[in-house]
């Protein structure tokens, strides 16, 4: 099982994710969007494509641009398709 946790609270748990360059990428069914805000912001894999982003919030404080997620990966990189990531101080925490 892995859990992601940021500001205290429980974002992600899953047994099913999946490490792309040494992130890892949780199904979206297993993340609670609860904590989740869209964020306008983007970046460029050169393999992955665009990546989106979103800003946690808990409990009043925000975490910006901490989960990304590729709404469209590239050919070869559909492994990441319906997968959320974090960083920004989120833990990763493998049980």
């Amino acid at each position: 099982m892995v859990k992601a946790i940021w500001n205290g609270a429980e974002i992600a748990k899953s047994d099913n994710t999946i490490i792309v360059e040494n992130s890892q990428y949780f199904p979206k069914s297993d993340v609670n969007k609860d904590f989740l805000k869209e964020s306008d912001y983007h970046t460029t894999c050169p393999w992955k494509g665009l990546a989106s982003y979103y800003t946690l919030e808990v409990d009043g404080k925000n975490n910006v641009n901490a989960a990304w997620y590729y709404k469209e990966p590239k050919e070869g990189a559909e492994v990441v398709t319906d997968r959320i990531a974090f960083w920004k101080g989120v833990e990763i925490v493998v049980e």
